[in-house]
């Protein structure tokens, strides 16, 4: 269904294929190419809906955030309006970061105000707490690992998030990296703003103290970081875990398990985490973390084992070789992808990809998140934003030693049922006929709104099911299967396995 975006129309809901609304009569795409579907989140200023750009070779899904003004009070339109036009600029000043939604457009359309983001396929924290319950600690500390590197690349941007909480980090379908989602009340601050007052923007119960009173530094969105934690771990909205009389919060108290910060009977990890977020939490700046890359030198210090005789240290990392510069900056790079990518033991790369994620996942026969996977390496190799869509000719310029780690996982792992040399194969026993290699692997001819609708993730999928095409666009995007079989000719990759 197509979904009119007017606020008060009466009956929104229109046919699939409706240029204007059957109830109020208003054009229901955006700029002549943007299709509503859905609504998907409602804030103080307007809506965001799920659609389609329709002038994309797949329809494209994205997310479109509607800025509306109905009382048209010039006050609340000066505000709307600046943070609208902040965020457009925050947007591409934050480029193709893979866990920032990108920005595909910004217009002004009918008195209304419009961002066109990426959207991204996944469920927030907050309905994972619902669903799965309470996080633990192991759960914790990858969220830490996975999103302070975010927090220090807006950072260094100048930007302050103003507004992290769970309904704001998105869990992202296919590598589970937390997406860091709606910059609307993002602000930049730039040097001599830092103690600025302004306009007191954010979610109160996440908020750093100085915050509330207008005030928002790098530091304010680790508290909110902080406080993010803490609800995840106890299911407890934070107000009910700050006692205000004492200045102190008791989220410990509200665990299934104690974690504290000095029993020696609790696991050191665990200690250390306790220890990360009491200092994400203090109240006073001053005694906070001023930085996320001072949150991450915390986590990959190594563990202590406490033995009879002896500390024995055992490091939760691979060792660096030794150098003169200090580790930590190297140990920081592990976990900041766009400092260094690291590479598998035994999984090469031209161009420093990590394909660890895509051998566990298709080791444990998860083809779709494999498949998902895929697309994410695939990007990766060919210096594309996370998940970018390719076209086919772009695949000539994939390293080949990437082409063979790729193909060599699929055809390893699903006992030569799958695979890019399993495609060729079926492809050239067609003669390089599109429509019959899609009947025998088992594809449609054409690209649905879905591009997954049509996909059999079980092994006794046809002969070469796998991977997809999810991530190929172009007018002529059907050669990829032709460009990839002389890609693979080209860089001789023949043998079945790794």
């Amino acid at each position: 269904m197509t979904h009119c975006i007017i606020p008060r129309c009466p009956n929104p809901q229109n046919p699939d294929t409706a240029q204007y609304c059957q109830t109020c009569g208003s054009p229901l795409l955006l700029q002549e190419r943007y299709r509503p579907l859905r609504p998907i989140g409602q804030g103080g200023f307007g809506k965001t809906f799920f659609a389609v750009d329709e002038k994309s070779d797949l329809h494209l899904p994205c997310a479109i955030k509607q800025f509306s003004f109905p009382n048209q009070d010039p006050e609340s339109y000066n505000t709307a309006a600046r943070l609208f036009r902040q965020e457009a600029l925050r947007l591409k000043q934050l480029g193709q970061h893979p866990q920032i939604p990108q920005l595909l457009s910004d217009f002004e359309e009918d008195g209304r105000l419009y961002l066109v983001q990426e959207f991204i396929e996944g469920q927030t924290l907050t309905q994972l707490l619902r669903q799965n319950g309470i996080f633990n600690h192991i759960e914790i500390w990858k969220l830490l690992q996975d999103l302070l590197p975010v927090l220090h690349f807006i950072h260094q941007k100048s930007i302050v998030h103003r507004d992290i909480k769970p309904s704001n980090i998105i869990s992202r379908i296919g590598d589970g990296k937390p997406v860091l989602i709606d910059f609307g009340v993002a602000k930049l601050v730039a040097d001599t703003a830092l103690v600025r007052t302004g306009t007191i923007i954010g979610s109160p119960e996440y908020m750093a103290p100085e915050q509330t009173r207008g005030k928002a530094i790098a530091a304010s969105d680790l508290f909110s970081l902080g406080v993010t934690c803490i609800h995840l771990m106890t299911g407890v909205t934070p107000w009910d875990m700050y006692d205000m009389t004492k200045d102190y919060w008791g989220w410990r108290d509200f665990l299934p398990t104690n974690i504290s910060g000095n029993s020696l009977s609790v696991p050191p990890q665990q200690a250390r985490l306790g220890k990360i977020l009491d200092k994400l939490l203090q109240h006073s700046v001053s005694q906070r973390y001023q930085s996320a890359e001072q949150v991450l030198q915390d986590l990959i210090i190594p563990d202590i084992a406490i033995s009879k005789k002896t500390a024995i240290v055992k490091s939760q990392i691979t060792p660096t070789p030794a150098v003169s510069a200090p580790v930590r900056p190297n140990l920081l790079a592990k976990i900041m992808p766009w400092i260094v990518k690291p590479t598998g033991d035994s999984l090469i790369s031209a161009v420093g990809v990590d394909y660890t994620n895509l051998q566990h996942l298709l080791a444990a026969k998860k083809w779709k998140e494999a498949d998902w996977e895929t697309w994410v390496v695939l990007s990766q190799a060919l210096g594309k934003r996370t998940k970018g869509y390719i076209h086919p000719n772009e695949i000539e310029g994939l390293p080949c030693a990437d082409l063979g780690t790729i193909n060599g996982l699929w055809v390893k792992y699903s006992g030569g049922q799958f695979g890019y040399t399993v495609q060729k194969q079926i492809y050239d026993g067609v003669d390089g006929d599109y429509g019959q290699f899609c009947d025998r692997v088992g594809w449609l001819t054409y690209n649905p709104h879905n591009a997954s609708e049509y996909l059999i993730f079980r092994l006794n999928a046809p002969l070469g099911h796998l991977p997809s095409r999810i991530w190929v666009t172009g007018l002529k995007w059907w050669r990829h299967t032709e460009v990839m079989g002389n890609r693979l000719k080209e860089c001789e990759v023949y043998s079945t396995k790794l």
